[in-house]
Parts: C-alpha cells; structure tokens; sequence
C-alpha cells in the first residue's frame, strides 16, 4: 500500500464478502479481519486483496516476528532515500531559477528541462508505478493525483519549449503578484513537476520511518524473550531454539538466564526478576509447584522447569497480541481521513476535466483549456 486510499480500498473490498468485517490499518500494513461464517477461508480473503492489486500473507506467530528487522528496514528504506537525495539536489535549482530572475540567463529554462527530468522520471518512478497499477484495478490513489499532476505539468512544459514560445533565448519568468491571463505555450512548469516530486518524496520518506517505528514497541517487547533453552531429553542436556519447546518439556534455567516460556518448578529454587511482567523491581522468590512467566529473569540458583505454554499461548504472545491489537485500531480522525482520500481523488480528476471542457466551450482556446486543467491537477497533489 503506498497511500489511506489503498488501505480504503482493500477494507471495502475485504467487507463486501459475505460475513466479513475487515479493518485496514496503513500505519501497521495488517489488515485485521473477522470471518465468522463456514464458507469463508485465509485463502479467500488474500485472493479478494490480490485481486484488488495488493498482496498479502497470512500472519507469522508473534514469537517468531522477533529476529533482527534494523538491516531489513534499513535495505526498503535506502531506495527511496536516494530517489530524495536526487530529487532534493536537482529540484532546488530548478525552483530557484523559476522563482528568482536574476537567475534566468541566457537558455535557462534547457537547463531546467535537463535537471527536472531525472525528478520526474527517476525520483517520480514510484508514483507513476503505483498510479498504472492502480489504473488496471480500475482505481485512483493519491499516487494517480501525483503522477498524472507531475506528468502533465512536465510534458506542457515540454510541448511548450518545444513547439511553443518557451524554448526561445531570452524567455523569462517574471515573479509578479498579480492575476492575468498570459499565453500557456510560453510558460514552463518544471518547478511544480520537481518540486511537488521531491516534497511528496521526502513526505513519503519521512512517513516510511513513522510506520516503521510504529512497530517498535511491539518489537521490544518480543525481543525479550529467551532465543534459546537447554532442554533435558533422555537425561542429555540440549541447546535447542525456544521455538522447539514442546509442552512437557523440562528446562533448565541457570542463574542468570531467562525462562524460555511459561511453566511450573519442578526442581530447585530461586528468586526472578519479574519487572518487565509487574513492573515490580525486588525478586520474586520461586519453589518447586510454583509457576513461572517466560522472559522473567533467574536472578538466584538453578531451575528445572516444565513447559507448560508454548508460542502464542504464553503470557509474553499475548502482551505482544493486545499492543499489536491497539495498533490495528484506529482513531476517528483516521476513519474520516480514509474515507475522504477514497473519493478525494476521483473528485479532483473530474474537477480538471470539467475545467478543461468548460474553458474550450468558454474559450475556444486549446493552450489556456490546458493550462488550467494541469492548474487543477498540480494544486491538488500535496
């Protein structure tokens, strides 16, 4: 998903199933559904968000969502970082130039063409990638206002160097705070087309960082858990993953460690460190009979301990299940913005076409029609 548009989408499409209440949250990229009725399956709802234009998959259990994510965030977050360094350098000059006349020497505006280009095409490529997708769904994003805005801002501005006035040595743009009509083939409109691409970038830049930081508590909170335990099988000791713990297995917790999951004593004695449960700081004192939490602390003598919850059972999962729950759901505000961003686009599309026919019947001129409807388009992108 790259917009609240496309999490709109998919919660509408997901509800029209039979017995289906989905909800869809942007920030978290997971999508909570409830489907009580028989006929419906996983399988099902991801076929209803393939087909939508989306991909999905099913859940891993939260005890296993635990390993190391920095290097991954680290490698989705680089591309688009790039595309903003190069938006970033190339569009500043750009602007300048188009907003400050003593800047405008001789050919300027080739120069403008020359750096506006990669922003759009290179630095844009997300956008438009997103905006065809969604156009062989049958949809409009926020990615549809920003491609075709940029778009259609950098190819009049293209025509208009080209075939119109605009490429002639000596052309100016005057910064003038007045309203006029002025003829469109002699204006260029690069500065919006890199400028718009380069502020929605790093606005997706900086929100790629938010949704991965949304995560984090829950992520801390996993990473407590013990990695691996030494489990007594035939009377041997074995290191083995925690995620290998059966039910009835018996543990050893030496001083030190952390209990892997949740169980009872059956040998020794100790005192845990139970403050990540209770917040309490002084150590529990624990025997033989007494039940222990996985991710507590032996802070005292050796443990053998039984399993006897395992995975999503244990009390830690189950913590990690109601943060992740709060962060599946979703504030007022949050629903109004989805369903306004759902027709906000549709709208503004039909608003430029209305514009562009209008001013032709109006008018009877084709360059200022345009002019105005890639006005429309290019005001509406942020």
């Amino acid at each position: 998903m790259t917009c609240a548009s496309c999490a709109a989408r998919i919660e509408k499409k997901l509800n029209r199933m039979d017995g289906v209440e989905a909800a869809v949250n942007y920030a978290t990229e997971k999508a909570r559904v409830s489907f009580p009725a028989p006929g419906v399956s996983v399988q099902d709802l991801i076929a209803t968000v393939e087909r939508t234009g989306y991909t999905a998959h099913e859940p891993a259990p939260a005890v296993r969502e635990a390993a190391p994510v920095a290097a991954t965030e680290a490698d989705e977050l680089r591309p688009l970082r790039q595309r903003l360094v190069t938006a970033v350098l190339l569009a500043v000059p750009v602007i300048a130039m188009a907003m400050i006349p003593a800047l405008q020497f001789d050919n300027w505006q080739w120069l403008s063409l020359t750096l506006a280009a990669p922003v759009v095409t290179y630095a844009g490529w997300p956008f438009h990638r997103a905006a065809w997708t969604n156009a062989r769904h049958g949809a409009a994003t926020m990615d549809t206002l920003v491609s075709v805005g940029t778009s259609a801002a950098f190819l009049w501005s293209v025509w208009a160097l080209f075939f119109g006035t605009a490429g002639m040595t000596g052309m100016t743009h005057p910064f003038e705070l007045t309203i006029g009509r002025s003829d469109g083939a002699g204006n260029i409109y690069l500065e919006a087309a890199a400028g718009v691409t380069a502020f929605i970038l790093a606005g997706r830049y900086f929100e790629a960082r938010s949704k991965r930081k949304a995560g984090a508590a829950l992520k801390a909170l996993l990473e407590l858990g013990a990695k691996d335990v030494t489990v007594l099988r035939d009377g041997r000791e074995r290191t083995v993953d925690t995620a290998d713990l059966r039910v009835g297995d018996r543990f050893l917790v030496r001083p030190g460690e952390k209990i892997a999951t949740d169980g009872t004593v059956v040998e020794g004695s100790s005192a845990l460190d139970a403050s990540m449960l209770t917040g309490e700081s002084v150590p529990v004192e624990v025997g033989v009979g007494d039940p222990v939490t996985g991710a507590t602390l032996n802070a005292g003598g050796r443990l053998v301990v039984e399993a006897t919850r395992i995975g999503s059972d244990t009390q830690l999962a189950r913590m990690a299940k109601l943060v992740e729950d709060a962060q599946n759901g979703k504030a007022a505000a949050q629903r109004l913005a989805d369903r306004i961003s759902a027709v906000f686009v549709p709208v503004v599309l039909l608003i430029a076409l209305a514009t562009l026919v209008s001013w032709l019947l109006i008018t009877d001129d084709l360059t200022a029609s345009f002019t105005a409807a890639v006005a429309v388009l290019i005001i509406a992108c942020p």
